[in-house]
């Protein structure tokens, strides 16, 4: 038997704990994979699981001086299905790749491993990572732990739904229209959106994709990143995962100063921004009020906080078109030859680009140079940008996606994720973070955004605010029903 008590200890607990030989990476993977049995069958967050080959990685680092030993000392690391490990079934959640196997890992992966983060498992996604509710025809749908009968947002549902229900310490996700923060607000859980180029992404080398499956060259707009119970666990991670890697040419080396030693220094912004909805979307009143009283909370650590917000109005024209494009270049193809495997949200994306023109690309070019603009003053004023991480809380897993707020009728499947990608336009670094939860007991996240680079700020600020919020610890949980939520 394994020592379950391990499994409620975060990620930096049992790091410490590896740095000390009081553990060893074989100890904690013997807990996951007991946890995974005793839970996931009916959460469905884990794909496929990898515990020989994490074994063998345990067994070659245990070999090593613990001087020698990479960032991570063997902490294992649960990866998004839309990133392939090399070796181990990779499909993002498409039937077209159900049986792939990989020869090469992503750029992120390889990162992580060199960093001796060990890899364990792979999580669910929604087909493409396409649409925010993690389901697919391979493997189902992945459920929300808080309630088992509501969606857990996505695309990196899985991921999240591993963290709050305690069958992984840390994670990998990725993020174009909030696929990060979405499950992360839905679970309770933190999910970091680092800017371009800051997590190197994309085929390590030959063999890590299926040749027919292709992507949008030095793609501006989708980035990896990483998940975690809490904020220093998250910095943890990040650190693993940055740097160059010579496969991407977009990525940045590391930065001087680690961002765990930017969660320690607690930096405080000094001027912050709150906005209910950016002025572009609807958000539920509860979802509303709920951020409104998290937002309050840099008033009591003595920071000045004002409503307000950059000028979005054109996120909706900007953000469809790059998004119809990106999935025509990277899917085109798969639509060619494979049209009845692709699910309906996938198809329209792809087909929606065929009315684009060069005059609209142009527009569109010039508009994001404004958009991006109008953002970057915006923070001449302000150090932080807060609002809620998604508009509504966890919705019925049975519902594809969500179709309306209020009286608001959305137009296609991915609207409702407004609040998010008017972020990703920017190109600034955002996460969510645990805010509270509904009267019912359903999880709300606050959403999070410095200026352009600023991850370290980003980062620092939201270590305060979890400590001063009180919400770090209530994960991980037990799969429960609505009846037996608790609001905390």
């Amino acid at each position: 038997m394994s020592d379950q008590s391990l499994i409620s200890k975060s990620a930096t607990q049992l790091h410490q704990a590896l740095a000390r030989d009081e553990l060893t990476p074989i100890d904690l993977l013997d807990a996951l994979e007991e946890r995974i049995a005793l839970v996931d069958g009916d959460l469905n967050a884990i794909t496929t699981a990898c515990f020989d080959r994490a074994r063998t990685a345990a067994d070659a680092l245990a070999r090593k001086p613990m001087s020698e030993r990479g960032l991570l000392l063997g902490l294992p690391v649960a990866i998004k299905d839309l990133q392939p490990v090399a070796g181990v079934r990779s499909t993002w959640g498409s039937p077209i790749y159900s049986d792939f196997i990989p020869d090469g890992s992503d750029c992120m992966v390889e990162q992580v491993e060199n960093n001796d983060g060990i890899i364990y498992a792979k999580t669910n996604t929604p087909e493409f990572g396409a649409g925010a509710n993690t389901f697919n025809e391979v493997f189902g749908a992945t459920l929300n732990p808080w309630d088992m009968r509501k969606s857990c947002a996505g695309s990196s549902g899985g991921s999240a739904v591993a963290l709050a229900s305690g069958t992984a310490w840390l994670a990998s996700g990725s993020d174009l229209g909030g696929s990060l923060r979405n499950p992360a607000s839905f679970c309770s859980i933190v999910g970091f959106r680092p800017s371009p180029g800051r997590v190197a992404h994309g085929p390590a080398r030959a063999g890590a994709f299926p040749a027919s499956l292709g992507g949008m060259p030095n793609d501006p707009f989708s980035i990896s990143g990483p998940m975690a119970r809490n904020v220093p666990d998250l910095a943890l991670l990040m650190d693993a995962m940055v740097g160059h890697h010579r496969a991407d040419p977009l990525s940045m080396p590391r930065e001087a100063q680690s961002y765990r030693a930017a969660v320690a220094a607690r930096k405080m912004p000094a001027r912050v921004a709150f906005s209910p909805d950016f002025g572009v979307t609807p958000v539920d009143p509860e979802v509303a009020a709920v951020c409104a009283t998290a937002a309050r909370k840099f008033e009591q650590m003595g920071c000045i906080v004002e409503e307000a917000h950059p000028d979005f109005h054109d996120v909706q024209d900007l953000f469809q078109t790059y998004r119809a494009i990106s999935f025509y270049v990277g899917k085109k193809g798969l639509l060619d030859s494979h049209r009845d495997a692709l699910k309906p949200e996938v198809i329209w994306n792809i087909e929606r680009a065929g009315a684009i023109t060069m005059d609209d690309i142009a527009r569109v070019e010039l508009a994001r140079a404004r958009y991006i603009a109008r953002a970057t003053e915006f923070f001449d004023t302000y150090d932080l940008l807060l609002s809620p991480a998604t508009i509504v809380p966890p919705y019925p897993i049975e519902d594809r996606y969500v179709a309306s707020c209020g009286d608001v009728e959305f137009d296609n499947y991915i609207q409702w994720c407004t609040i998010a990608y008017a972020i990703t336009l920017t190109g600034f670094p955002a996460l969510s973070v645990p805010a509270g939860f509904t009267a019912s007991g359903l999880p709300v996240g606050l959403q999070m955004v410095t200026g352009p680079r600023a991850e370290a700020d980003l980062l620092a600020a939201a270590a305060v605010y979890e400590e001063h919020a009180g919400l770090a610890g209530l994960v991980p949980i037990e799969p429960r029903k609505l009846a037996q939520a608790v609001t905390g």
